[in-house]
């Protein structure tokens, strides 16, 4: 049964895979983004942390007999940095500015959309404990998730699918009926029953002396089975995608992963190659519950009576959901 997902959660989710904070020296900063619980020891570690918490929320009956409402809430989001003594780290209300410029962007320019959350590869590599993974391989058949055959690409070969920009990673087979095949270990965050909708899409083609082409799928861990193949035929780049708008449990497994393949259309014959090109994988996901959210204010509230001095900002956001006592919509 679909339940609706905690708005902070939804808001936490959001912020964590939107937000690029770059520093002075040109690295990444380190942020934590969770329910509204400040712990200064967490500044030791991360360069700034950000906080969410429910300020108020008000019902609203939509109609007489009070089955459709509109819930509006409002949210308190709150980010602190300090300074710090460490090389390359900025200091704490230049910290503190950047990341209030990038929780003002994601709020507003996903107003509508809260709920969609996008996954891909953007700055992941081997070796590392990132909940994504690529792996390749060379196979007479569409392996499954947890053969051994499967080999992860290397922090050169993730750079290349880390956008869509014509730089592509290629898996090459030469074996006599083998496919060039890549698969693909995306890590959902909500709840099962939150989930409404899951969108897969692979950017690549394929090449072999059978012809041009690549087919992808979704796995099935309940049938433990490949499912729902799309197929293409261009020696281009082009954009297959998959769309789970139903039985969406069946295809996130007990770890939260969802698994993509792709293959090219044919195999090698011995002489020829199959390859294999990505440039390109992301997994979009839709959840039920907040439907609209955007920033009502924010201000610089500095905690000074401290040392090191705490710099802090306070944002207040305004969203809603809509929910019916006999259901969700």
């Amino acid at each position: 049964m679909s339940e609706l997902e905690d708005p902070i959660i939804t808001l936490l989710r959001l912020i964590t895979t939107r937000i690029r904070v770059v520093k002075d020296n040109g690295s990444h900063a380190s942020i934590l983004a969770t329910k509204e619980a400040y712990d200064r020891e967490l500044l030791k570690e991360y360069d700034a942390q950000i906080t969410m918490g429910l300020d108020s929320s008000q019902d609203q009956k939509l109609e007489l007999a009070g089955r459709l409402r509109r819930r509006s809430m409002v949210f308190r989001c709150n980010i602190y940095t300090v300074d710090k003594t460490a090389p390359g780290a900025d200091a704490g209300k230049v910290m503190r500015d950047k990341v209030t410029a990038q929780i003002n962007a994601i709020i507003r320019e996903n107003r509508n959309l809260p709920y969609q959350t996008v996954y891909n590869f953007y700055g992941l590599g081997y070796p590392s404990g990132d909940p994504h993974k690529a792996f390749a391989a060379g196979a007479a058949t569409e392996l499954s998730p947890s053969s051994t055959s499967w080999a992860e690409l290397t922090n050169l070969e993730y750079q290349k699918i880390w956008s869509s920009d014509d730089v592509r990673h290629s898996k090459s087979v030469s074996v006599n009926g083998q496919y060039g095949l890549m698969l693909f270990r995306l890590k959902l965050g909500p709840r099962e029953n939150c989930v409404k909708k899951i969108v897969l899409s692979f950017e690549g083609y394929g090449t072999s002396p059978g012809g041009n082409g690549v087919t992808i799928k979704i796995w099935n861990h309940v049938a433990s089975a490949w499912q729902e193949a799309q197929s293409g035929t261009g020696g281009g780049d082009e954009t297959l995608t998959i769309t789970i708008s139903a039985n969406w449990p069946n295809f996130i497994d007990s770890s939260g992963y969802v698994w993509l393949l792709a293959k090219t259309a044919n195999p090698s014959n011995g002489s020829t190659p199959a390859v294999l090109y990505c440039d390109f994988v992301q997994c979009t996901i839709q959840v039920y519950g907040l439907t609209h959210c955007d920033v009502v204010s924010y201000r610089n509230i500095d905690v000074t009576d401290v040392k090191p001095y705490l710099s802090r900002a306070e944002f207040l956001l305004k969203g809603w959901l809509f929910e019916s006592i006999s259901g969700v919509f």
